[in-house]
């Protein structure tokens, strides 16, 4: 999740960041200061699932990055604009051939505990995350480093991964090829800092209590009532608590969409997401913000299932669902039916939009009329006579059911084939799907930064959020290819030609691009929305103006 876009883009980027009720606050008091500081400066939101871990090395969705953005800070921060700003790091140079990275890290940072924050957390954070013994996920993305990957596969050393402290104050990064998107992906947690002493002497409890963690951003986390709710305080120990207004956030789980538009109604929450049912009765009211988002929602097929290792299944089984009416039914926000797996507004590197200059790649109109012919065709060829049982995993609560049930529908109706759901909490969800435990899954992949490669990287052979364990050598090549190549027009051509065999082989299929719909009370000021990566930001977010 992701953390921006090539540099030649910023204005286009910039132009997908929303911010509701954006005025800034400053260091000075004016009148606005004022009344702020007279009023209560406690924010209450919904959380909509519990989260699963607190491990910045073992986190994978945007729960858990989001509230890591919120207590914990990088070496950069984005601003309002999405654009990379100083965070720990007050400076920074890149070499001329883009490959070397030299932060140096600001005076007086601390952590919570108060032990200083150190270029050496930053380097032991890293190399955390790239052992292999870590079993990280997101390593795929620390792996860009210099010897990373070696490190990761088991083939390489810790100490010749390009990652250096020199000393207290000075970070010193090395890439394999230049990322011109690497300055904006710093500000992604998975290359944030970890105290090493506290990691070790939490041992298997690391980030999975409040207590069990360590904060060096705006807030903190005082309480952590797993399934039930999370609360967040100002951090007294940030660098840059002059700008944090807030005094609390409180967190409650409500896995139900209805049940959070109620809380909200009763004034016991101050924003709540909306679906179909409820963004009608508030669409055009000033507290409603539809959010396109750099997200696409996706079956994955495990290769495991005999049936599921046939192109021709796996593209009758995508086809065989109208993924149009699926959007208006299940969201009815903004979501759209998809073309690929890229979804709009993802940036080309050049200014233009990637999903539209390469245009619909899943022509779902022209094939769903063949999907039950190709779905027996596919079947015959795997030597099958029939569909097999299995089921399609999908989260428990009522969008994940209400999900399921549509597809698990059309299939029957379209395909002739009956399929069971199995609901299953959001974290166990993630558990199978690591452990490649399950027949199909119904998942939503957002964007870590703005680039198709945050999309299409995930299907390499052995790649840690390839969970269906796809395997295309030529597939393989073309990501290769693309990550080294140094020309940006080469690079979108390539990265084109792996969108469409992806499409084409259909390991995964592709479902809607989704947005989010949002109804927030007016008093909720500065509330800074990112459509990718992270949901949103806090740090300048205040009260004003409550009743």
């Amino acid at each position: 999740m992701k953390v921006n876009k090539w540099l030649t883009v910023g204005l286009s980027v910039s132009m997908l960041t929303g911010v509701l009720a954006g005025c800034s606050s400053s260091e000075t008091t004016d009148g606005a200061d004022k009344e702020k500081q007279t009023e209560e400066q406690v924010l209450n939101l919904v959380l909509g699932d519990e989260l699963p871990t607190m491990d910045v090395s073992k986190a994978t969705d945007n729960l858990v990055f989001t509230l890591f953005s919120n207590v914990n800070e990088g070496l950069v921060r984005l601003d309002a604009n999405g654009k990379a700003d100083k965070g720990l790091a007050e400076n920074w140079e890149i070499s001329p051939d883009g490959l070397t990275y030299t932060f140096k890290l600001r005076d007086g940072i601390k952590w919570s505990n108060g032990d200083p924050v150190t270029a050496h957390d930053f380097e032991y954070s890293w190399k955390r995350t790239l052992n292999p013994d870590t079993g990280a996920q997101y390593a795929f993305m620390v792996a860009w480093v210099k010897g990373g990957q070696a490190y990761n596969d088991g083939k390489g050393k810790a100490e010749d991964v390009g990652v250096k402290a020199t000393d207290d104050k000075t970070l010193v990064v090395t890439l394999e090829n230049p990322l011109p998107f690497f300055i904006e992906q710093m500000a992604f947690p998975t290359f944030f800092a970890q105290n090493q002493k506290f990691v070790e002497a939490s041992g298997d409890k690391y980030g999975s209590e409040a207590d069990k963690v360590l904060y060096n951003g705006p807030f903190v986390m005082k309480d952590w009532t797993h399934e039930q709710s999370v609360t967040l305080v100002k951090n007294e120990n940030y660098w840059d608590k002059n700008k944090v207004k807030l005094t609390q956030v409180n967190y409650q789980i409500v896995k139900d969409s209805n049940a959070q538009v109620n809380l909200y109604e009763a004034g016991q929450v101050d924003r709540a997401q909306l679906m179909r049912d409820h963004v009608d009765n508030y669409k055009g009211k000033p507290e409603y913000v539809e959010q396109p988002e750099l997200a696409s929602g996706y079956l994955s097929y495990n290769q495991k299932v005999k049936a599921l290792q046939s192109t021709k299944v796996r593209q009758a089984l995508t086809w065989g669902v109208d993924w149009e009416s699926y959007a208006d039914v299940i969201y009815h926000n903004g979501s759209k039916p998809p073309t690929g797996f890229t979804p709009y507004g993802t940036s080309d590197g050049q200014g233009g939009d990637f999903a539209k200059n390469l245009g619909d790649q899943l022509k779902l109109k022209e094939n769903a009329p063949k999907a039950k012919e190709t779905l027996q065709a596919g079947l015959k060829e795997a030597g099958l006579d029939s569909f097999p049982k299995i089921k399609l995993m999908v989260d428990e609560g009522d969008i994940g059911r209400k999900s399921g049930e549509y597809i698990q529908e059309q299939w029957r109706a379209n395909l002739g084939i009956e399929v069971d759901i199995e609901p299953l909490p959001f974290k166990l969800r993630l558990q199978k799907q690591k452990g490649h435990d399950y027949d199909i899954s119904l998942g939503v992949w957002i964007a870590d930064y703005n680039d198709p490669m945050t999309f299409l990287d995930l299907f390499t052979t052995g790649g840690g959020i390839n969970y269906g364990s796809w395997s295309n050598a030529q597939y393989d090549k073309l990501i290769a290819d693309a990550q080294s190549e140094p020309d940006p027009k080469k690079r979108i051509s390539i990265l084109q030609d792996a969108e469409k065999l992806l499409i084409q082989e259909m390991p995964i299929g592709p479902n809607n691009f989704r947005a989010r719909a949002y109804v927030t009370q007016p008093y909720v000021k500065n509330f800074v929305k990112r459509p990718f990566a992270i949901e949103y930001d806090l740090k300048e977010t205040y009260i004003e103006g409550k009743k």
